[in-house]
């Protein structure tokens, strides 16, 4: 399914991004197509290693990360992070036994 399609529920990506920008302190930002599937690919990769609500947070993080970074230079910025989260650079605990505790 194409992230642009019209939802079943609410606004397609491309409006909701239309939306943001008549959103005061937001109208001047802009992020490209490249952008969209590098941030998109980074909150999947968030959401599977970690629990789903990470995800978004981590996409605000990197967004602050990314404040002064040129905008040709965004998107690979962001795989980059990406590649570090889905790598063993980042090591991921394992779960801890269940005890049976409750």
């Amino acid at each position: 399914m194409d992230d642009r399609s019209e939802p079943v529920n609410g606004l397609s990506l491309d409006a909701w991004l239309a939306l943001l920008q008549e959103v005061p302190g937001l109208a001047a930002l802009e992020v490209s197509r490249d952008e969209q599937r590098a941030l998109l690919d980074l909150t999947r990769v968030a959401a599977h290693r970690s629990a789903r609500a990470a995800a978004p947070i981590t996409a605000f993080l990197v967004g602050l990360a990314l404040a002064s970074t040129e905008p040709a230079q965004r998107a690979a910025r962001i795989r980059h992070f990406t590649a570090l989260l889905e790598s063993s650079a980042v090591d991921v605990p394992a779960a801890p036994p269940d005890t049976g505790g409750g």
